[in-house]
């Protein structure tokens, strides 16, 4: 058997051979440092593990859950909204519950595009934004984020034929991979550009948590007439380090929802009750292990800052998300100065340009090891020379 034309389209995964690469390393004896990963380094929070604990232990949570989520979930989603956004999102026609919110990403261009239509999609960006293209046999035209903007996308630029076959934009603020963060005014213009164009927005609000300097990123849905004309979605992977839990949610535009749950209608048969109720735990709970959790990103921020200004690496400080988008010295591409990193110092990065064209010139590294270790990796490049 032959795989489809539709698989055989897909993407090389970036993120499986870097892990495999470093893995590799690592299996050698060789004492890598890891900031090439995105996987959060900090446990789960005991009451949110509890509250799994207790759910799995209930028989009522051994059955099949209803196709679209309890209905504790669908509320605690709408809550979260309202009372982190002041966002009213009805949990009966305006959530959509997701196995993780790839899931969600990865669905859309099945679930609202047909043959013909054009996905808009950042570069750099999430790699696996890509994967639902060829799924959905569906073309696709990258809009270049560039440090002059704040790495926002410049609607100006997009041609004419390309708005006219857009059907779907995916944007992500604070960004992966750049850090960067969108403001009031930003999304205030892509709510018009979106609905002058008619153009659907997916907001991929996987980082909202995670802001710095005492700024909390801004949600898409709190401009006014965004969910005229988009969705948002919400992992709680890195707000509550549930990464491995792979759960999430979409809340906005009702058509745009209901497309969601319709195909998972008929993809999936519900996540584990038990699951969800932990979820709603985590929504609906104590959020101060959040705002350490934010603390604990920026303090590793400082650090990296300090120790890339001490050797003369000249870098932005990102200012939300837990990545931090490096720039590369000259003489090398983003691939072979990674592959130099880990040959000669046991560092693995990821390359800018696995995250798109767009991306070359820079390195991605994660706030998630300790301080010492970050600080360490920069002492380990400050023996190469470079700067």
């Amino acid at each position: 058997m032959e795989f489809s034309n539709r698989l055989q389209q897909l993407p090389t995964q970036f993120f499986a051979s870097l892990a495999s690469k470093t893995n590799n390393a690592i299996a050698e004896g060789r004492d890598i440092i890891n900031l090439g990963q995105g996987n959060p380094d900090q446990p789960t929070p005991a009451h949110i593990v509890k509250a799994m604990q207790e759910a799995v232990a209930d028989p009522k949570n051994h059955k099949y859950s209803p196709f679209r989520g309890i209905p504790e979930l669908r509320k605690a989603a709408a809550d979260f909204y309202e009372r982190e956004y002041g966002v009213h999102i009805d949990p009966n026609t305006e959530v959509a519950i997701l196995g993780g919110t790839k899931i969600g990403l990865v669905e859309l261009p099945l679930a609202l595009m047909n043959p013909g239509d054009l996905l808009l999609l950042p570069d750099p960006g999430y790699p696996d934004y890509l994967s639902g293209a060829p799924l959905a046999d569906v073309e696709f035209s990258l809009m270049p984020l560039k440090a002059a903007n704040g790495f926002l996308p410049d609607y100006k630029e997009l041609e004419e034929t390309v708005l006219q076959r857009a059907k779907l934009m995916y944007l992500n603020y604070p960004n992966n991979p750049t850090g960067g963060v969108a403001s009031k005014e930003f999304f205030d213009e892509t709510a018009a550009f979106a609905k002058q164009h008619g153009i659907g927005v997916v907001h991929d609000f996987a980082y909202g948590a995670i802001g710095f300097d005492g700024q909390k990123p801004p949600s898409f849905l709190q401009t006014q007439g965004a969910k005229e004309v988009g969705i948002e979605m919400y992992t709680l992977s890195k707000t509550y380090n549930m990464a491995g839990w792979r759960i999430g949610f979409a809340v906005g535009n009702a058509k745009m929802i209901e497309s969601l749950n319709l195909i998972q209608d008929h993809l999936f048969a519900g996540l584990s009750p038990a699951l969800q109720v932990a979820a709603a735990a985590a929504l609906s709970g104590d959020q101060q292990c959040v705002d350490r959790l934010v603390e604990t990103y920026e303090k590793r921020r400082e650090v990296l800052i300090a120790e890339c200004a001490r050797i003369g690496w000249d870098i932005k400080a990102p200012k939300g998300s837990f990545f931090a988008w490096l720039p590369i010295p000259k003489g090398f591409t983003s691939v072979e100065f990674s592959n130099y990193l880990m040959d000669h110092a046991d560092i693995s990065v990821a390359a800018g340009s696995g995250f798109g064209a767009s991306g070359e010139g820079y390195i991605r590294v994660g706030l998630l090891v300790d301080e010492s270790r970050i600080a360490e990796a920069i002492q380990r490049i400050e023996k190469l020379n470079l700067f």
